[in-house]
């Protein structure tokens, strides 16, 4: 009888189902999820934005910071006008690791796009918004910049930062 109340008992036990590591989709976080969300992202940041001053030390090209957290080649870049939502611009850029592997071998190309309606990275746009026709720029973006946690399901892979170097057509 002990044997048969044992082996119900851990039979019980081994039906429970775990709790599930990440909400189901379209599921609502927890405070607690928030908050290791927020903290993990928060140290990802700062790990990187340390690598890539870094990477800025040992280079002999000048990188300096901009407000919305990524670095340029320029200097004073952003107290140039800063141009506004609906007007246009076409544009072209190569993307790079930091060990400066080009990552595609075609670079992106978007021509009459509208500032206010970019779906590209968001690095990209606010450069742009001060880059003259035919100037170019090297940005140094924080992956949560850039891709992020998921990458692009291609040859940029989750968390990674990247090198951007943009040409204004």
């Amino acid at each position: 009888m002990k044997k048969i109340a044992i082996l119900s008992v851990l039979m019980l036990v081994g039906c429970k189902q775990p709790a599930p590591v990440h909400p189901p989709v379209g599921g609502i976080l927890s405070e607690q999820d928030l908050n290791i969300s927020k903290n993990r992202a928060k140290n990802l940041n700062q790990t990187e934005r340390n690598q890539i001053e870094d990477w800025i030390r040992n280079q002999n090209e000048k990188f300096y910071p901009m407000s919305l957290n990524y670095w340029v080649n320029i200097e004073k870049l952003n107290s140039k006008r800063k141009k506004k939502n609906g007007e246009k611009i076409s544009y072209q850029y190569d993307l790079y690791d930091f060990d400066q592997v080009k990552l595609y071998d075609e670079p992106t190309k978007k021509v009459d796009v509208e500032f206010g309606k970019f779906e590209d990275i968001k690095a990209v746009e606010d450069v742009l918004r001060y880059l003259d026709k035919n100037q170019e720029a090297t940005l140094l973006v924080p992956s949560v910049l850039a891709f992020g946690t998921y990458g692009d399901n291609d040859k940029i892979p989750n968390d990674m930062p990247l090198i951007i170097k943009i040409k204004v057509q």
